[in-house]
């Protein structure tokens, strides 16, 4: 038998997610349910072409909803509950590339920068040094301990008046979700200083009958320790972490989930504070001197002495397609607004997509990740057959997710490839791109969503990090994505 021990542990341990994956679908291939497996030479199962009865063995409950129409004309080719609006979950970051592209350009960069409110005399800034944000949600901290360094290879020692940091580029919001627990790393705050995804690393050690915890703000060459998060080991099995908002960010964690050791990434909830501290650790570590930040209400005048660039937009936003980075695409959305409220912000995008692809959608943030915002299949893949038509560059930058067979492996070196951004919640998926044939074959785009909001909502916030079935009922989704896909592929192109 599992013990509550042992499932406290495996939570625990289980959420220790690398600094990219700040993801709730970690694995946005779908996979497939039932039927035959491949054929020989790696094509796929030809098992039952009636969605119908995969929808029944799929057993999810809820809605099931998808459009399969002609790239190039738009001609639904087959379509079920196509005006049926459910939650998108992380296809809606699809729609957020679309808008960022158009707004901010593909040429647009964030820039970090370093200024100083007055002139540099040996060393020392006549002022104040302003570490001023720009919204870079990919901001890690070896780019800072970069730039850190760059500014001492100058001749930079410190300044004569305060340490500013400025993080009033995009609204100061604690979380993206209301509706999620405090512990998870993937509903982050929202700044305009960000800063490995807006988490710190927790990391605990059994030494004899204590642990050793540290928490730092760990890159793969500086490992700066942070202190204005602190978490205490408390002797109890639930709940599994406490946190308590101050100057200090406390966490508590229970005993009973620790085990002998392990680590994850946790939240920060004022990110701009946290990024400040850093950047004064990594430049008192070379030789800069500097007092401890204060939060500027407004952007300094002043000169700059050096800077930190992301990669270019399209980059940027690939990797958050890829990667599912819900603050990237609230930092992204947000600029490409202007607006200081999510809500207000994702109206503004919806209202642009019913300008620009001529359809109606309902969200209210960027991510997916709020269980509020509503698409219908058909509108998703009109918004997908309209940008290729147009060529606003969403396609180039979405992943090959591949073709499965029915026992759910990848094809490898499949002829067909599949072009998607896939999404999850608890007892939501949803699946939408493009099924690129070889050459002379029939392009396709499609949109497929499975939802069951009810059950998802009649989950406690304190458990939908992995509420029981979730996994499960997960599985089954992709399985049917793929399924549907890989007969579309056979039938129509």
């Amino acid at each position: 038998m599992i013990s509550r021990r042992m499932m406290l542990a495996g939570l625990l341990a289980g959420a220790a997610l690398p600094a990219m994956a700040e993801v709730m679908d970690t694995s946005p291939r779908p996979k497939a349910r039932g039927g035959r497996a491949a054929a020989a030479g790696g094509q796929p199962a030809q098992g039952p072409v009636d969605a119908e009865t995969l929808i029944d063995a799929a057993k999810l409950g809820g809605s099931v909803a998808f459009v399969v129409m002609d790239a190039a004309t738009g001609k639904v080719l087959q379509a079920r509950e196509p005006d049926l609006p459910l939650p998108p979950a992380s296809v809606a970051k699809a729609v957020t590339a679309l808008y960022a592209l158009d707004r901010l350009g593909s040429g647009h960069r964030f820039a970090t920068r370093v200024l100083a409110t007055g002139p540099v005399q040996g060393g020392m800034v006549q002022g104040d040094i302003v570490l001023a944000g720009g919204g870079d949600p990919t901001l890690q901290t070896d780019q800072l301990g970069d730039l850190v360094a760059r500014l001492a290879k100058v001749g930079l020692k410190g300044a004569t008046g305060r340490f500013l940091y400025w993080d009033g580029a995009l609204p100061r919001l604690r979380g993206i979700a209301e509706d999620q627990p405090d512990h998870v790393g993937y509903n982050a705050a929202i700044s305009g200083l960000c800063l490995n995804f807006n988490r710190v690393h927790f990391e605990w050690k059994r030494e004899g009958s204590d642990w050793r915890v540290a928490v730092d703000a760990r890159g793969e060459r500086f490992l700066p320790p942070v202190g204005r998060v602190r978490v205490a080991i408390a002797q109890r099995e639930a709940p599994l972490f406490t946190y308590a908002p101050g100057q200090v960010e406390e966490w508590t964690v229970a005993a009973a989930a620790l085990g002998k050791g392990g680590s994850r990434w946790l939240p920060v909830r004022d990110p701009g504070a946290y990024v400040a501290e850093v950047f004064r650790t990594l430049a008192r570590a070379q030789g800069i001197r500097l007092e401890p930040g204060e939060r500027a209400a407004a952007l300094p005048a002043g000169r700059e002495l050096g800077r930190v660039e992301s990669e270019p937009l399209p980059v940027v936003l690939r990797d958050m397609l890829k990667f599912s980075t819900n603050l990237t695409a609230e930092c992204v959305g947000l600029t490409a607004s202007g607006l200081t409220t999510l809500e207000a912000s994702a109206r503004a995008m919806s209202d642009w997509v019913g300008a620009a692809f001529g359809v109606q959608v309902d969200l209210h943030d960027h991510s997916g990740l709020g269980g509020r915002s509503r698409v219908t299949a058909r509108a998703m893949a009109t918004i997908l057959q309209r940008a290729e038509a147009g060529r606003r560059g969403l396609k180039p930058i979405l992943r090959d997710i591949g073709m499965r067979d029915d026992a759910g492996k990848e094809i490898k070196g499949h002829k067909v490839k599949v072009l998607a951004k896939s999404g999850t919640l608890n007892f939501v998926s949803g699946l939408a791109g493009h099924v690129v044939p070889p050459a002379g074959g029939r392009e396709l785009i499609f949109a497929i969503f499975s939802g069951d909001p009810a059950r998802r909502d009649a989950v406690p916030v304190a458990l939908r990090e992995g509420p029981d079935g979730a996994a499960a009922w997960t599985k089954r989704a992709r399985r049917l994505q793929g399924q549907l896909i890989s007969r579309w592929a056979a039938t129509y192109s």
